[in-house]
């Protein structure tokens, strides 16, 4: 099936947006709406919803049809919309991303089959058995840290041509995985640097955007980080990514057997900033006073 023509292509800083739950752990759909508008007058250009810092793995099928609807009209087609829809299996990949194909995604970001780590030529198949399915844009999500394997440039070229996939999220953080693809591909396909910790180096390599946790809770600061890059001032990129730097050794390294975990970061980075994050769902949960005032600190001495 052919892309539709009013696809919009998800560029810049494309906060990869956190689901907001109540105190039931339910979701908070009042909290969602004024989130998502802080994102948008803080510099998000695209907004994806549903991926991994959306907690996706933590809701099911229909909680997840019901967030998707509900953000989908609520944004009506201010920014390009992005929804994760990626499971294991190709049968509920297809009938998740047809459902946001159906509510007004502009293009699904679909994980690599994990758990079972199929066999490339499964894997391939996987995409396109999507693609006769679906008419929004189609982006890989190639994220090896959670699905266990990537696929390579040559594999992801093979897609490109045959009009499978228009889209990819490059996660793995190297730098070198944007240089590849657009070295080989150029505007034939759209690639967002897809990490936290090297968007400087990402952007400048020619990423057409920052799709990651950062800029779902440091928008502005990220903005500016992709601004500078925009202009090609290399001095103004590094010392926008200097800026956030603090937060990034915090965020990855200052941990003790693991605590706090990535997502209790995320979502008291909010509540921090006056946004009513709430909690992730459990097994997660709240954070030490230590860390609390740590990322107040943090978040004080940015610019």
């Amino acid at each position: 099936m052919n892309v539709r023509e009013n696809c919009k292509k998800p560029f810049g800083i494309t906060p990869a947006s956190m689901t907001l739950w109540g105190p039931d752990e339910e979701y908070n759909a009042k909290a969602e709406e004024k989130y998502l508008t802080w994102l948008i007058d803080n510099g998000a250009t695209s907004i994806s919803i549903c991926g991994s810092t959306g907690e996706n793995k933590a809701m099911n099928m229909d909680e997840q049809k019901k967030i998707i609807e509900h953000i989908s009209g609520f944004l009506g087609g201010q920014v390009p919309l992005i929804i994760g829809t990626g499971f294991y299996n190709t049968i509920n990949t297809i009938r998740m991303s047809k459902f946001a194909d159906e509510h007004g995604a502009d293009g699904v970001m679909v994980i690599l089959p994990y758990y079972f780590s199929p066999h490339k030529k499964a894997v391939l198949r996987h995409y396109r058995d999507l693609r006769k399915e679906v008419s929004c844009r189609i982006m890989i999500y190639n994220n090896p840290w959670f699905a266990g394997y990537e696929l390579e440039v040559p594999e992801v070229q093979e897609l490109v041509e045959d009009g499978t996939i228009q889209d990819i999220k490059a996660a793995h953080g190297d730098p070198n995985r944007v240089h590849e693809l657009k070295f080989h591909m150029g505007d034939k396909i759209n690639v967002m640097y897809g990490h936290d910790y090297c968007a400087a180096e990402g952007l400048l390599a020619g990423a057409d955007g920052w799709l990651s946790g950062f800029p779902a809770i440091l928008p502005k600061q990220c903005r500016a980080i992709w601004d500078a890059a925009q202009a090609k001032d290399v001095d103004a990129t590094f010392a926008a990514q200097n800026n956030i730097q603090p937060y990034i050794d915090y965020f990855f390294h200052d941990k003790k057997n693991g605590v706090p975990h990535w997502l209790e970061i995320c979502h008291y980075t909010l509540i921090a900033q006056g946004i009513d994050g709430g909690l992730p769902r459990r097994p997660l949960g709240d954070l030490a006073d230590e860390d609390k005032k740590k990322i107040e600190k943090l978040l004080a001495d940015m610019d």
